[in-house]
């Protein structure tokens, strides 16, 4: 399966799904499904993401708490997951905020593994 489908199965197979991204930690895109009816800036969210994500990272690596795996960020109107992938990528999966969380971070954790296979 490819990368694409990957995120499109797992936006799609998710209740209240808006997007998947599959980013580096320098912000840049590798590749993006986004519902239609989303009314955000994909972008800008996963660019100023990563970088929030590349100081938790550094933080983890610091205090010696290990590899940094998962980060979820709740805010008013969403819910955002990211599952790292690999030492430059990570997966971002953007939910509404009624939406089946712990499936979107289930199925974000189960193909992690196919999305870093697929990327190598």
């Amino acid at each position: 399966m490819s990368i694409r489908d990957t995120l499109r199965d797992i936006v799609g197979n998710v209740e209240g799904a808006l997007a998947a991204v599959i980013m580096a930690y320098d912000g840049i895109s590798i590749d993006e499904i986004m519902v239609p009816q989303s009314e955000f800036d994909l972008q800008s969210l996963a660019v100023e993401y990563a970088t929030v994500l590349k100081e938790i990272k550094r933080a983890a690596e610091l205090v010696k708490a290990g590899a940094m795996e998962e980060v979820a960020i709740t805010t008013n109107q969403t819910r955002v997951a990211f599952r790292v992938l690999n030492e430059d990528l990570f997966a971002v999966l953007i939910m509404a905020k009624d939406g089946n969380f712990g499936k979107g971070r289930y199925l974000l954790r189960l193909k992690a593994y196919d999305l870093a296979r697929e990327l190598a």
